[in-house]
């Protein structure tokens, strides 16, 4: 299996310490909004890697981490905390906002029958492992307090600049991180912010004798000491990760723990809307809510976001969306015909799934392997559509109670009679009846496909 490190900019074949135990650890959100499409596609891409492990015999355990404090408005050390916004907007408490955005996530997890990870690891469940790397970074020479809050000094740690290749030496203040006058340099960044007097933040708790809240940075590295230990073998994100939120990452663990945080980093790339970048402010949002309304299953994005890669930037249309769906359609009349044809007892394509495995194994190829079913798919049984379906985690009705008969069928070549000879009220009368069978057909250039309903 060969994987794109980013620390290295090259494929490498994967090889975990403990093949039983591959300590894989992926960024969530911050949960103060609606998680939209673009914020799933990486959630998307990584259970894609959880599969493909499995699948070669690996036994994955990943934690994912919930940020419910510390990520400021800015990525940085300023502004305003991103759980206070969202409570004003919406005029809850903090506390609220969080359950609420991560049942949220959550039910997009399920919706997308995603795998779930080791551990659901929310930021203020590890206040205390926080405070005490804090302590272990001051200790260490590594970070220093001002009046604001602690900060890493990144002059201490010879290596910062490597894993994005950041030229500090040409960095301006307010560039990257915000500049305070008490930073020793640019590029160092808050380990722990102190709230100032009369500053509304609800989240507290006193540490080095005055109220503040760990940086959002510190969190990641946190929990992967106290759930999985350093070194991991994957750690995964989007790029907009590596510049800052994950270089920091690695300066924290190392400063703290004098290790190397993960031997493998997969970074996915983002998903635009009419080439422009998901953004509140340009009012492009759209969630997995907003597909369904139109009538689509989460499925169907979620195969659409397969035809691409993870390493390449993706632009999203309903009418690449609507492709996704017939393609996704096309497999399930597939499957529905092996069904009604008893096609289980028929024999299995010859290397089917080593084929899948292949392109899955190169960097996580699923464009490659789904061009490959589409090649096979009028000759593979229903067992090989259950690979396909567990491999990708894609619902293909394999498991429904009722199939589509042979009778169905017929209702189906009547229809496309009637339709050409424009026998409408035929048509119509065949669609009815279709429909009070929880059926329905979709016209395409390839030729009618049946579905159901529901």
């Amino acid at each position: 299996m060969r994987l794109y490190n980013t620390s290295t900019k090259s494929l490498e074949e994967f090889k975990p310490k403990n093949p039983e135990e591959v300590k894989i650890y992926t960024c969530g959100p911050t949960v103060y909004s609606a998680p939209h499409i673009g914020n799933f596609s990486a959630y998307i891409y990584w259970d894609l890697l959880l599969r493909t492990l499995i699948a070669n015999g690996f036994a994955p355990k990943r934690v994912l981490n919930l940020t419910d404090v510390g990520h400021l408005t800015s990525d940085g050390d300023t502004g305003e905390d991103k759980l206070e916004k969202g409570a004003k907007r919406e005029g809850k408490t903090v506390w609220e906002i969080a359950d609420y955005y991560i049942d949220l996530f959550k039910s997009g997890f399920k919706k997308l029958n995603l795998l779930e990870p080791y551990k659901w690891a929310r930021a203020t469940d590890y206040i205390e492992q926080s405070e005490d790397l804090v302590k272990k970074l001051i200790e260490n020479g590594f970070a220093y307090e001002t009046s604001d809050g602690v900060y890493f000094d990144t002059s201490k740690f010879s290596a910062y600049s490597d894993f994005a290749h950041l030229d500090l030496n040409h960095q301006k203040a307010g560039a990257r991180v915000a500049f305070s006058s008490e930073k020793r340099n640019v590029s160092d960044f808050a380990v722990w912010k102190f709230i100032k007097e009369g500053e509304n933040h609800a989240m507290r708790w006193d540490f080095l004798g005055r109220p503040g809240y760990p940086g959002w940075h510190l969190e990641c590295s946190s929990i992967i000491h106290a759930e999985l230990g350093e070194p991991i073998d994957i750690h995964t994100g989007g790029i907009d990760h590596i510049p800052v939120h994950h270089t920091n990452e690695i300066a924290q663990t190392f400063g703290a723990f004098g290790s190397e945080l993960s031997k493998t980093w997969l970074h996915c790339n983002f998903i635009t809307i009419d080439s422009e970048k998901i953004s509140k402010s340009l009012g492009n949002i759209i969630t997995l809510e907003d597909i369904e309304k139109k009538g689509y299953s989460t499925h169907d994005f979620k195969l659409w976001l397969y035809q691409g890669h993870y390493r390449k930037e993706r632009n999203f249309t309903y009418e690449d969306l609507e492709s996704a769906r017939i393609r996704r359609l096309k497999w399930i009349n597939f499957v529905l015909k092996n069904r009604q044809n008893n096609a289980i007892d028929t024999p299995r394509t010859p290397n089917f799934k080593s084929t899948l495995l292949e392109n899955l194994n190169n960097d996580l190829n699923s464009a490659e392997a789904f061009a490959y079913i589409d090649q096979v798919a009028e000759t593979i049984n229903i067992e090989d559509w259950r690979d396909v379906s567990e491999l990708f985690g894609l619902d293909l009705r394999l498991d429904d109670s009722m199939a589509p008969s042979k009778e169905d069928y017929a209702l189906v070549e009547a229809r496309s009679k009637a339709r050409e000879e424009k026998n409408w009220p035929e048509a119509d009368r065949i669609r009815d009846e279709l429909a009070s069978k929880n059926l329905t057909v979709l016209d395409t250039a390839d030729g009618p496909l049946l579905q159901f309903l529901r």
